[in-house]
C-alpha cells in the first residue's frame, strides 16, 4: 500500500528523533571533550580548518561562518577556514594535480601545529577528504572526522570520531550539523562563560 504524504513526514520525522536521540545519548561525552579541545585549540592562537563534498562543504562553510561570525552569543569572532570555498585553488589543484588532493595542499599550505581540522563524510569514504586528515596528522593539527555507516577509514586518520551508525545520508547530515552546533555551543563556554574550567589546560 502506498504511503500518503502525511505518512512519510511522520515516519521521517520519527526514524530522525530516534537517531539523534540514540547518537547523543551515546556520544554526550565524546562531543563535549571535543568542544573543550577545540576551545583548548584556539585560546592557544590555532585556528579551525574544514573540508567536506556536496552536502558535508556546505555544512563546513555553515560551520566556519558560526566561529568567525558568532552561534548565539556576541563574542570576539574566532578563526575558522572552510577550504571547500575558494573556486580557484580548488579547480587549480583538481586540473593540475587530481581532486584528491584539493584540501591536503590547503592543509599544508594553511595548516600549523596545534590547529585542528574537521573532516565531515557521510560515508567516511571520501578520498580528498581522509588525504587531507593524513596529511594533518603529518603536520601535527588536531584530527577530527564526522562521518556516518560504519566510518569507513576515517577511524585510523582521526583523534577523535563521531559516526552517525545510519545508512540515510539525509539524517546522517542532519544529525552531523547538530553535532557541529553543540560543538560551536561548547566553544563559547568554555572561550566566554565557563573560563576557570578552560585554565588548567591552557598552563
Amino acid at each position: 500500500m502506498t504511503q500518503s504524504a502525511h505518512d512519510i513526514v511522520a515516519d521521517y520525522a520519527r526514524e530522525g528523533l530516534a537517531l539523534r536521540e540514540r547518537f547523543f545519548t551515546s556520544n554526550a561525552e565524546a562531543i563535549a571533550a571535543l568542544g573543550l579541545n577545540i576551545a583548548v585549540c584556539l585560546a592557544k592562537g590555532g585556528k579551525i580548518l574544514l573540508c567536506g563534498n556536496g552536502g558535508s562543504a556546505a555544512d563546513a562553510q555553515h560551520l566556519a561562518a558560526e566561529f568567525v561570525n558568532r552561534f548565539q552569543i556576541e563574542r570576539p569572532p574566532l578563526p575558522a577556514i572552510a577550504l571547500t570555498t575558494d573556486s580557484s585553488i580548488l579547480t587549480a589543484i583538481g586540473n593540475d594535480s587530481s581532486f584528491d588532493e584539493v584540501f591536503v595542499k590547503q592543509v599544508k599550505a594553511l595548516g600549523r601545529p596545534g590547529d585542528v581540522l574537521l573532516g565531515i563524510s557521510t560515508s567516511g569514504k571520501s578520498a580528498n577528504v581522509n588525504a587531507a586528515l593524513a596529511a594533518a596528522r603529518e603536520g601535527q593539527l588536531g584530527t577530527v572526522g564526522l562521518a556516518g555507516k560504519d566510518g569507513g577509514a576515517m577511524a585510523d586518520l582521526c583523534d577523535t570520531l563521531l559516526v552517525v551508525d545510519h545508512d540515510s545520508t539525509p539524517l546522517i547530515q542532519e544529525v552531523q550539523i547538530a553535532v557541529g552546533h553543540m560543538v560551536c555551543r561548547l566553544v563559547d563556554y568554555y572561550l566566554f562563560e565557563a573560563v576557570v574550567e578552560l585554565q588548567p589546560y591552557l598552563e
